[in-house]
């Protein structure tokens, strides 16, 4: 295998671990505004705009983490080019929701104190900012290079770093819902919620907590149990181990997402977008990476 298509693979993933570092700030602020003393005092349009922000971060994030299910299920951690212009489509997509969430939360917070002039404008000139920044400015810098060969096999130590990588493209996710989790707990906000959605917060803290747990494993195990040598058994574990948290991410996102809902909403409506979002992340990081699979093995034959 070339190694500078292991390079661009590794760095695709960076870039992609840059991108949800930067959702990580604004996927924290929009579930802790749900239970911020100042919220109740929002207008009815805000309170929706969190909402419709909430919808459009879990998005980004569930585009943006595709490539990395896509490298585990797909191409069984070895690089490739298919791989690489995936990381691609699915970067460019992941930052359109996320230039939107970022000009509706500036909208919330400056209107509420600026009036509603000052927050559209605000809103607009964050959405055109960031979108020029992000997709309009690449049209002036586009260079056609060649691929690089891929012709070989990826090397051990290669897939375990892209591996270890992978690992740390999800889980900042985790970290912004996380820490939010335990904050909220002890808020005003959250003492006045019904007991059943206090329940269904502890749950989806437990399950979020299980895809952290997941997902610092292979670093752990990488460290302590094998004194950082590469080994294919350990690459099988922790390649299982990466798989399977995403899956613990969007129970937890889905169920998060139905508690900061009843604030706003009634449960029925919280419920069926809590599942909806529920389905579409595991359409995204499951089914889809399968069907690829599935699609590609088909040719093949």
């Amino acid at each position: 295998m070339s190694e500078k298509l292991d390079r661009k693979v590794k760095t695709a993933l960076d870039e992609t671990r840059l991108l949800v570092l930067g959702i990580q700030v604004l996927l924290g602020f929009q579930f802790q505004a749900f239970f911020q003393t100042g919220f109740p005092a929002l207008s009815s349009a805000s309170k929706m705009l969190c909402a419709v922000g909430l919808a459009l971060l879990t998005l980004s994030l569930g585009l943006l983490i595709i490539a990395s299910m896509e490298h585990r299920m797909v191409e069984g951690g070895s690089s490739s080019k298919r791989l690489v212009r995936a990381t691609s489509l699915y970067a460019t997509a992941g930052l359109v929701p996320f230039s939107l969430s970022l000009g509706l939360a500036a909208y919330v917070v400056i209107e509420r104190h600026f009036g509603w002039f000052a927050g559209i404008a605000s809103g607009l000139a964050l959405i055109l900012a960031s979108s020029f920044a992000w997709l309009g400015l690449e049209l002036f810098h586009r260079e056609r290079t060649p691929m690089p060969d891929s012709g070989g096999t990826t090397p051990l130590a290669t897939k375990v770093e892209q591996l270890l990588t992978e690992a740390r493209v999800i889980i900042p996710g985790a970290q912004a819902l996380f820490g939010f989790q335990f904050i909220a707990m002890l808020t005003a906000g959250f003492d006045e919620m019904p007991q059943t959605a206090k329940i269904v917060h502890a749950v989806a803290l437990g399950l979020v907590a299980v895809n952290v747990i997941l997902l610092m494993t292979p670093a752990a195990l990488h460290r302590l149990s094998y004194g950082g040598a590469d080994s294919p058994r350990f690459l099988r574990t922790a390649s299982a181990l990466v798989t399977a948290a995403p899956l613990f991410l969007a129970a937890g996102i889905a169920a998060e997402s139905y508690v900061v809902l009843r604030k706003i909403t009634n449960s029925e409506l919280a419920a069926t977008y809590a599942a909806a979002s529920f389905l579409i992340l595991m359409g995204f990081w499951y089914a889809l990476p399968l069907i690829v699979r599935w699609t590609r093995h088909q040719l093949k034959v």
